[in-house]
This record gives structure tokens, C-alpha cells and sequence, in this order.
């Protein structure tokens, strides 16, 4: 059965600027669960990494709330947040020199306190993590030698390691081929299920999202439609974002297409 993660009240979302509170969205109200695989969507300046952000804490809301665990996220302190939400940026990390091993172990840093020292049981978490990725063959590689899809599995098992019940990622298949998205969905979807953890995340490529997805929240002009890919295909929300001059939206198939017919992998961008 799905726990409740995080729930959205009545939520705006913005900037503040010299001339005024500027919102992007608002009165948005959605759930997360636990052991599933959500995923943003909507078109370029509509608001996603905006609410990506608001999400993890690293800007304030405008109005409204976030809950966390039936809790207000402001009646956490940083530390205790650091505990609860991991984040997946897609920015490359500026670091050099540093292995795949001692970047999964900066994950336990919320828990090993101001000397950053590893215990034995956070290496055995740091393992752990490695393992369910599947990267031990990398732990020994410095971190600027990987691709960017070498690097996504690394960040994802720092995630892990953290040991938070929810991960955010912005854009995790970005850069990759597409192969390589294929494999990163699937990676997700997978570490949803057996972790159950709540895994939420913006994505460009829409073939994929509606293969892979639990539920799509899709960010458009009149507000936040939520529901299986299946649903919002058959209430006409998908088509409506999808479809435009050249592109049409085959909702039995949960395909995009070109006009004439025949199938294509487009991400819709």
C-alpha cells in the first residue's frame, strides 16, 4: 500500500524581486508517494525547475505549504531536511581528484558529523549504495574521468547513501544517448520499487516518461494536471501539451508521431 510522502496545500511558487512577488505557479495542490516513480513535465519557462526548487527547499514558496511526513517543511531544521530529501542535480560536480567511492561517502555527510569521519557502518552503507547501482567496477575511478552517464549513477548512489526517503533529480537523462536514458529510467523505476522510496523528477524526454512514469504531473497554462500517463492521455491533457504543427499524439499507443504517420522518438522540447 502507498504512504504519503509529501503533499502540496494551496502552493505558490515564484520569485521575489524588487518590483513584486513574480509567480509562476499557484493554488497548486498534489501528492508524492512512496515506491513510486513521478515525473515533471511541461513546456521550457513553464515553471518546472521552479517548482523543482521549492521542492527541495532551496528557494521559498510565495504562499501555501509543503508537507513532509504530515509535517510543514518549515518546522524542520536544515539538517534534519538533509536527512529526509537527496538531490540529483543535473550540473556537473566541480570537483577533482576525488574517487567514485569517496564522492558516494560525501552522501553520509548529514550523519557523520563536523569531522566527516566514516564509521564502519556508513561504509558499509557506502557499499551498499555502490552495489545497488551497480558501479563497483568505477569506485577506484577520480570522478572527472567518468561520462555523464557514469556520473548520474554516481550522484544517484550518493543519493542512496544519504539514506533520505525522498530523492529529487533534475533532468537525470540529460546528456546521455538514448540508450543510456533507457537504462537511467529503468535504473529509477527500479530503486523506487525496491527501496520505496518516493523518486520525483523533471524530464524533457517524453517517449520514455510515458513508457516508464507512475504518475505525470504536468505543468501547463491552467494549472497542474496529475494522473498515469494512461489518464492524462485519456482525458485529452497529453494531447493538448504534445500535440502541435508536424507532431500528433496517438493516445492508444501513448506515442508521439509525425503528421504523416510514422512513428518517431521525439522528445518534445
Amino acid at each position: 500500500m502507498k504512504k504519503e510522502t509529501v503533499r502540496l496545500e494551496k502552493l505558490s511558487i515564484g520569485y521575489k524581486s524588487k518590483g513584486g512577488p513574480k509567480t509562476v505557479g499557484k493554488n497548486i495542490n498534489a501528492t508524492l508517494y512512496s515506491g513510486e516513480l513521478t515525473c515533471l513535465i511541461g513546456a521550457n519557462g513553464i515553471g518546472k525547475s521552479t517548482l523543482l526548487r521549492t521542492l527541495c527547499a532551496f528557494q521559498p514558496r510565495l504562499a501555501g505549504d509543503i508537507f513532509i511526513g504530515g509535517k510543514s517543511i518549515d518546522r524542520y531544521t536544515d539538517l534534519q531536511l538533509a536527512r529526509m530529501i537527496g538531490v540529483v542535480l543535473t550540473t556537473k560536480p566541480h570537483v577533482q581528484n576525488m574517487t567514485v567511492r569517496e564522492m558516494v561517502g560525501m552522501g553520509r555527510s548529514p550523519y557523520t558529523g563536523f569531522w566527516g569521519r566514516l564509521s564502519e557502518r556508513d561504509r558499509q552503507i557506502v557499499d551498499e549504495s555502490i552495489a545497488m547501482i551497480g558501479i563497483g567496477k568505477l569506485e577506484s575511478r577520480m570522478i572527472q574521468t567518468l561520462s555523464d552517464g557514469e556520473r548520474q549513477k554516481v550522484m544517484i548512489a550518493k543519493a542512496l547513501a544519504q539514506q533520505t526517503s525522498i530523492i529529487y533529480l533534475d533532468e537525470p537523462t540529460a546528456f546521455l544517448d538514448y540508450p543510456s536514458k533507457v537504462e537511467m529510467m529503468q535504473l529509477l523505476h527500479r530503486l523506487s520499487r525496491e527501496t520505496q522510496k518516493t523518486i520525483f523528477l523533471s524530464n524533457h524526454d517524453l517517449d520514455l516518461t510515458l513508457q516508464i512514469a507512475d504518475t505525470i504531473w504536468l505543468m501547463a497554462a491552467d494549472g497542474l494536471h496529475i494522473g498515469t500517463p494512461r489518464e492524462l492521455a485519456a482525458d485529452g491533457s497529453l494531447t493538448g501539451f504534445i500535440e502541435q504543427k508536424g507532431i500528433c499524439f496517438d493516445r492508444d499507443e501513448l506515442r508521439i508521431k509525425i503528421a504523416t504517420g510514422a512513428s518517431s522518438s521525439l522528445s518534445h522540447r
